[in-house]
Formats: structure tokens, sequence, C-alpha cells
């Protein structure tokens, strides 16, 4: 990638017998988000907390370019300290400081960069009015609702004024409300120039944020590119989605046969059955005999995706 801000070539990472990560490359340019998604245990939290220099990598190289184009590059973990310098970060777990207010928890945070309190205190009243905090001001975390919280970390870990954001799982818990607000701020971020490293569970949230994605499990690259390319080469357009008493029959029960014939491929997910095909029509015309039974009919989407290529076992967190 031309100009690339981050990256990562040949990462692995190995506990004992487990490979965790497993010879992953990717690259960040400026401006651009991308997405890592994976079942729990695919090694996403591993390859940033390998990017932030908190976990050293078996093999590969993590190269950062903070200079003009062309300039030489940092290398993780050896430059950690000047890397670092130009990173934000918000973790999966909260870790601001209870004792603090929102404003103080800003300026104690600013001085971990070297920045002076003048400096700092300059840009805590952006801050906040961007994570829409200015009201809680001398408020402490406690007293803060999850989303504000969340807020409040983003707005934490932009007092450096970083490159790149590192930001792993930052929606989690929170309500679809806190979560749409924090899609607007990242979004900002983005318009703004700045570039974003993200891991998250929701693939709407992949969709809506990411410019391309990095699907990862058991470790390994297993798919890359852009959200609406990715589905295009990799599934059917359509979904037929069908659920009810008696649903499950019509993967199995010879009088629906016809109704499989019309499916390029079929999935059962609990007491539902999805249909992936070319074409609907023809399939929601016979599903419109079974009145006993609900049906939705829908794109593919990225969560298809990530079922496709990931499948629907349920993992434990690893």
């Amino acid at each position: 990638m031309d100009h690339a801000l981050l990256e990562v070539e040949g990462l692995s990472k190995r506990y004992g017998d487990n490979a965790v990560v497993r010879d992953v490359s990717f690259a960040i340019a400026p401006g651009e988000c991308l997405g890592v998604i994976g079942p729990n245990g695919a090694g996403k939290t591993t390859t940033i907390r390998m990017c932030l220099g908190l976990i050293a990598p078996d093999a590969g190289s993590i190269r950062y370019f903070f200079g003009a184009a062309g300039g030489a590059a940092l290398h993780m973990p050896r430059d950690a300290l000047a890397i670092k310098a130009q990173l934000g970060v918000v973790s999966q777990f909260d870790s601001l400081d209870p004792d603090f207010s929102c404003a103080e928890n800003l300026l104690v945070y600013g001085r971990y960069f070297g920045m002076k309190d003048a400096a700092i205190r300059a840009r805590i009243g952006e801050l906040l009015d961007y994570a829409a905090l200015s009201h809680r001001a001398g408020v402490k975390p406690g007293e803060l609702s999850g989303g504000m919280r969340r807020r409040l970390s983003l707005a934490r870990a932009l007092v450096n004024d970083p490159r790149l954001l590192l930001l792993d799982e930052p929606t989690t818990g929170l309500d679809p409300q806190a979560r749409h607000l924090m899609w607007e701020r990242l979004q900002l971020l983005l318009q703004q120039g700045k570039s974003i490293l993200l891991t998250t569970h929701f693939m709407d949230e992949a969709e809506r944020l990411c410019n391309r994605l990095l699907v990862l499990d058991h470790g390994s690259s297993i798919a890359e590119g852009r959200p609406r390319e990715l589905i295009a080469s990799h599934l059917e357009p359509d979904v037929v989605e069908v659920y009810g008493l008696g649903a499950l029959a019509l993967t199995e029960d010879a009088v629906h046969a016809p109704l499989r014939a019309l499916a390029a491929r079929i999935e059962v997910s609990g007491e539902t059955v999805f249909f992936y095909t070319e074409h609907a029509k023809p399939l929601m015309d016979l599903l419109a005999d079974l009145p006993h039974l609900r049906t939705l009919h829908r794109p593919a989407n990225l969560e298809d995706l990530f079922l496709k290529l990931t499948g629907r076992q349920i993992r434990e967190d690893g």
C-alpha cells in the first residue's frame, strides 16, 4: 500500500502449543478505518496488543510511518515511546481513573505524553464538547452512564492529537442510542483525516465505519477487502429467513424438495432456516403457500459473510 501509516507483515504469536496469531499481514492508510473481525479467540486483541507493544511477537514486523512520505519507519517494539506518542488507544475495558473528574482524567492523561498543563487545558473544553460531556466536566466517571464513560475514554485517547487510533471493541455493552452516538463521533474523526484500527463483534458497526475489513479465524487471516465487495464475492445476493413451527422440515421433507432446489445454499441456526439464492421471488412464491411459517426476505449482509467464513458454532472466549 502506498503511503501506509501502519504496516504489519507476517505477524505471529504462540503461547505454548497454541498459535494465537499466524502470519497476519495488513496495512492502514492515512484517513482509513480498518476493521478486524472474527470469533472469540480469533486473535484480534492479541494483534492489537502487539501493535501497541504490550506483547512481543514471535515473528513478523510492525512498522509505523509517522514522518513525511518516504521517511524512515518506526519499529515496534524498538521505537515504542516514539510510536505511542502518535497513538490513541481505547481498550475493551474501562481504564478511567475513578478518583478524578472528567476534566481531570484528560489533564492527567495528557501529562503521560509530556504535554504541558496549559496545552492540555486548552484542549479539554474541545474534547469534552466532542464527547458531548461539557456539562459533566466536574463529574467523576462512576457517576456517568456506560455510553458516557466510553465517550470520555475516546476523548482521553485524543488528548495527544494522535495520527492513529486503536480501538478494541469500543462499543461493547452500550445500548443502541449510545452506540450510534459513538459511531457519529468516530465518523467525525475519519472526516478529519484520522486513521482507525478497530476490532468489533458488531457487523453493522464494521459495515458502517470501516473502509476495509480483515477477517481472522483461529489466528489466521481468511479474507480481506471492502465490506460490500467481500459480501458480493462470497455470498448470494438474496437471503430468505424462514422460522416458525415446521420450518426445519423444509430442509428434509421430500415434499419440499422443489423449494430447496431454488436455493444455492441452505443453513440452519436454531429454529431458523436460511435460504441463500440468486433469485428470491420463486422461493417466496412457494413459501406463500405455507402461511403457518414466517418469512423475511433481505439482501445478504456482513453478518451472513461472517457466519459463512467462520461458522455458526458459538466459541468460548480465548
